[in-house]
């Protein structure tokens, strides 16, 4: 016993949070497959249905951004860098940081199902993705899984500027106008293309969908941004949301237009991706304005 206190009192608490991922993560592979009305593993593995991995790997990813939010505050940080071993302030922030988590599972889950009903609206995403093995469906689901985990981990990090409640308050608001604005960039993005973005996703088109979810992921990231730090008022924070979510959607928009005309200068990209069908040229184009969202993050 006297050696196992001793080891615990050595044990860098970094690797708590390494173990405590790992943990959540299985909780959440758990969660998901008990509220599918189909067996995941099945499909993945004995009908290989690449369109279910894309999403359970959206998802998958979704959840351990929704667990480094968690994770990624100051008093949290303050604890990690401040030591070895456990005590009992330790051991209740790695509560706390479990509970955020498992909390950001289940709203996760729950957004996604609406986001199915406002960012995929014109057709049935569970027939696409199941039975008719849609890859273009499961790249949209991957990137609303990604765009939706950076929202909600840019909502849980910083501190609120008031007390518990307060901070579930303002976790909450921002977490919805972050919602919000990905809807709205969907509808941004079906303007702006030169085809119908459903249609094309209905009738197979990978392509479309891929690039379609590589932007979702990239608005995502830039709200990641306009998420983080800490709450100062009400009229601040929701300026610079605000600014930030402008921002984003001009910026995807002409980082598009350059992937015409300067990554792919002798292609025509939109018909590349609905006459080709090329993936990879999807690809690209996703590469390109997700790396700028990242830029963007770490440059402003």
């Amino acid at each position: 016993m006297e050696t196992l206190v001793d080891a615990l009192v050595f044990f860098p608490r970094g690797l708590v949070y390494v173990v405590l991922g790992v943990i959540v993560l299985l909780l959440a592979k758990l969660v998901r497959s008990a509220i599918t009305t189909h067996k995941e593993d099945e499909e993945v593995v004995q009908r290989q249905n690449l369109a279910e991995a894309l999403r359970l790997s959206g998802y998958l990813i979704g959840v351990v951004l929704v667990f480094v939010g968690a994770v990624y505050q100051p008093a949290h940080l303050a604890l990690i860098e401040s030591g070895i071993g456990f005590d009992a302030q330790f051991g209740m922030d790695v509560l706390r940081v479990f509970l955020y988590s498992l909390a950001g599972i289940v709203v996760l889950n729950i957004l996604r199902i609406s986001m199915d009903k406002l960012v995929l609206y014109k057709f049935d995403v569970e027939k696409e993705i199941v039975e008719d093995r849609n890859v273009g469906t499961g790249a949209v689901e991957f990137g609303i899984y990604v765009a939706t985990g950076l929202m909600i981990a840019g909502s849980l990090s910083g501190a609120g500027g008031g007390g518990e409640l307060f901070e579930a308050i303002t976790t909450l608001v921002f977490l919805v106008l972050g919602q919000a604005v990905l809807i709205l960039f969907a509808l941004f993005y079906q303007l702006t293309t030169s085809f119908d973005v459903h249609d094309e996703i209905e009738r197979d088109n990978a392509a479309v969908g891929v690039a379609f979810g590589g932007n979702l992921a990239a608005i995502g990231f830039v709200m990641l941004k306009a998420l983080s730090g800490d709450f100062l008022s009400w009229q601040q924070s929701i300026i610079e949301f605000v600014l930030f979510a402008v921002v984003g959607f001009v910026l995807l928009y002409v980082l598009r237009l350059l992937v015409d005309l300067l990554v792919l200068p002798r292609v025509n990209v939109s018909q590349q991706m609905t006459g080709e069908r090329n993936a990879g040229v999807a690809l690209v184009e996703s590469a390109v304005v997700i790396s700028c969202s990242l830029i963007l993050f770490f440059a402003i």
